[in-house]
């Protein structure tokens, strides 16, 4: 979790992230079998300003290509402007 912490940093400072290990869910898993994880990422960062969901979550997926499949087999991503997570949700 620390490496994904880390690259995300260089995304755009953000103003929240909160990143879950999810592995211990997936056990079994035909995925999870070679010791690649399972995460759930939330994200706020200005850098998200702007572009919808798909252009967001590749900016993601292009900081931790290289942690593909090795070490992230699977990634959740919630990915917000802090607009929007400031927003009241009804």
């Amino acid at each position: 979790m620390a490496q994904i912490r880390q690259r995300l940093q260089a995304l755009a400072p953000p103003t929240a992230m909160d990143v879950q290990d999810e592995s211990h869910l997936h056990a079994g898993h035909a995925g999870a079998a070679g010791g690649a994880g399972h995460f759930r990422l939330r994200i706020v960062s200005s850098r998200f300003a702007g572009l919808n969901r798909v252009a967001r979550h590749r900016l993601v997926y292009d900081r931790l290509a290289d942690l593909m499949p090795a070490h992230i087999h699977a990634l959740a991503i919630q990915a917000l402007t802090p607009e929007e997570d400031s927003a009241p949700t009804s």
